[in-house]
């Protein structure tokens, strides 16, 4: 169990009655920004819990619960404030603090059951394990009711192109770009022509 200061309603395991303990809780405003600010929360309006405790044998103590609030939460789409019901319940044992179980090395194929809690000189407190509970109801992403994610779709560049660098390449780069001459350029024979006055061999005059 995790700092109990921050809702704390111990109850002494010897004053449990035979026939069991029921209670009901509701955070007060000091108690409920201690728990917002531990959680993150923007705000936390409501905290209640409704607990049952029963003896389990051999010192043993079952609580049973279930615990509501309202957590004022901002969206993580509009960034704007909203609030998020927490509805969690609970059933966990306490046992003497020698008899805890250690946790297992992997509880990849454990069940659901919560594990074993300490009864810590002879108390459990009930309003810790609610505010654990209450932890665990937290929203981690909260949307706002239709918010949705609107991912950002750019207009493709046509100068993005795979091929543009090889087409700006092949084409002229301003008015002084040489371009070929049929002709030859500058009024000479061009490779196909046989001067005029030229014998072909083997001729004599």
């Amino acid at each position: 169990m995790t700092d109990a200061k921050r809702w704390s309603a111990p109850v002494i395991v010897a004053q449990i009655p035979e026939n069991g303990l029921r209670l009901e809780l509701d955070a007060d405003e000091a108690t409920r920004e201690a728990l917002a600010a531990l959680s993150g929360l923007r705000t936390l309006p409501r905290a209640h819990a409704s607990v049952e405790l029963s003896h389990a044998g051999s010192g043993k103590v079952q609580v049973k619960g279930r615990v509501r609030a309202t957590a004022g939460q901002t969206c993580v789409v509009t960034l704007e404030p909203i609030e998020s019901d927490i509805d969690e319940t609970f059933d966990v044992l306490f046992v003497p603090e020698g008899e805890v179980p250690p946790l297992p090395k992997d509880d990849s194929q454990g069940d659901d059951t919560d594990a074993p809690e300490a009864i810590v000189n002879g108390v459990v407190d009930v309003g810790g394990l609610a505010a654990d509970y209450l932890f665990l109801g937290i929203d981690p992403y909260p949307r706002k009711p239709g918010a949705v994610f609107a991912p950002v779709v750019a207009t493709p560049d046509p100068e993005d192109h795979p091929f543009a660098a090889l087409k700006a390449l092949q084409q002229p780069s301003g008015p002084d770009w040489p371009m070929p001459k049929a002709d030859g350029g500058d009024g000479g024979p061009s490779s196909g022509e046989r001067p005029q006055g030229s014998r072909g061999p083997g001729k004599r005059s």
